[in-house]
């Protein structure tokens, strides 16, 4: 499988630009509406016209810019909240003493709440805290130091709401990196495991063959056998461990966490559709390896039948390994309604107990990732059961609906 990085967005405040679109829209229209309501008792009517007329096309060539994080920038930022403060202070001209002492509106009213808002989405409490704080300062001036109940009301509740607001975005934001890690980790584990379910597939097989055949040969080939087994060992050990790469930093930390690694088929013109499993599995049949199949096709995804058929091989390469090359092998495939079960079964001496997990230690993991670690990626499972002097059965398991929504992710 080919690798090709796409990055992928996921950002619990995205919801919160959108939702602040709408309220400054909506705050807007109630400014508004409250100024026509007591129109014939504010003093200068044309200050509040003025006003609202550069409030209402700043509001909407401005919407763009509260979308999200990138475009809303510091600049803007300051902008809307002097337009806000401005509107505040206003009132003082549009509106008389009498009516200012009794409690009226300010112009903006509770539309500076957004841009308010706005500074705890973009830069977290602390921003939301000196936006408030700007803003109870110009109710103040706007009250002539005595504010009302209702204007401590207001802006206690706007001081408390941004600065909640603005540490709930912060908190999200460092939850976010915390999953694009995991997420990272988990994609370059999986990975590290393909490639080392390939490698033993390959490699390490021809190592452990050159070794074998050097130490038969004599002479030079023995030394170029030695090696071969030096290079084995080390190249199990790197498998084994492995390393997993440094966390990816996201090009914009407000856009959310970054995901990376998709994997796509390296091949435009491989089958899309449902694969027979008994084609792929019919080349293992020889004078060693028998192979029982069912009368008809055995369908998987491809990405299934292919993990499912390098399983079966891994399983036919411990047999030639550790049983000889004169040990029988039999297959059997089982088309059961909700999986496909394959047995691979010999004749050999069979495994002693904790040789597994000695080979494991010793980083030998045919078993370990060529066997069940690709079962396990299909969401199957892989049994071994061996008895000494009675020959070994591996149980391979793929679930049919695991398998096809595998296959469909791997589409998409």
């Amino acid at each position: 499988m080919a690798k090709r990085e796409r990055v992928m967005r996921m950002s619990v405040e995205q919801p919160l630009w959108r939702a602040l679109t709408g309220y400054r829209v909506l705050t807007l229209v109630y400014a508004i509406g409250l100024f026509v309501s007591a129109y014939d008792e504010v003093t200068r009517p044309w200050v509040a016209i003025a006003y609202f007329a550069v409030l209402t096309v700043w509001t909407l060539a401005t919407l763009p810019r509260v979308a999200n994080a990138a475009s809303c920038t510091r600049r803007f930022l300051a902008v809307d909240l002097t337009i806000a403060l401005a509107g505040i202070l206003l009132t003082r001209l549009a509106e008389s003493p009498e009516r200012i002492d009794a409690g009226a509106p300010t112009l903006p009213s509770i539309w500076t709440a957004g841009a308010v808002l706005a500074f705890a989405i973009k830069g977290g409490w602390r921003w939301a805290a000196f936006a408030s704080t700007l803003v109870a300062a110009a109710n103040l001036v706007h009250r002539s130091g005595v504010p009302t109940r209702d204007t401590v009301h207001m802006v206690l509740l706007v001081w408390i709401a941004s600065i909640a607001i603005g540490y709930v975005v912060e908190v999200a934001r460092a939850s976010e990196r915390t999953l694009a890690r995991a997420l990272e980790i988990e994609a370059a584990t999986r990975e590290r495991e393909r490639l080392a379910r390939d490698i033993h597939d390959s490699v390490l097989q021809v190592l452990a063959m050159v070794q074998r055949r050097g130490a038969v040969i004599g002479g030079e080939a023995a030394e170029l056998g030695r090696m071969a087994g030096e290079q084995e060992v080390a190249l199990r050990t790197l498998v084994s461990g492995g390393l997993v790469p440094v966390s990816r930093v996201s090009e914009d930390a407000a856009d959310g966490a970054v995901v990376r690694a998709v994997e796509e088929p390296d091949d435009a013109t491989a089958p899309t559709g449902p694969v027979d499993l008994r084609v792929l599995l019919a080349p293992y049949a020889g004078a060693r390896v028998s192979f029982a199949e069912p009368g008809a096709p055995v369908s998987l995804t491809p990405a299934a039948a292919r993990e499912l058929t390098a399983a079966v091989g891994a399983a036919l390469d411990n047999v030639r390994r550790h049983a000889g090359e004169d040990a029988r092998a039999w297959i059997l495939v089982e088309d059961e309604p909700d999986e496909v079960i394959v047995t691979v079964r010999d004749d050999g001496p069979g495994i002693p107990e904790g040789r597994l997990a000695q080979a494991e230690g010793e980083g030998r993991l045919g078993v370990a990732l060529s066997i069940r670690g690709r079962l396990r990626d299909l969401g199957g499972t892989a049994e071994l059961i061996s008895v000494p002097g009675q020959g070994t059965e591996v149980e391979l398991k793929v679930p049919k609906a695991g398998s096809a929504s595998r296959g469909k992710a791997e589409q998409r």
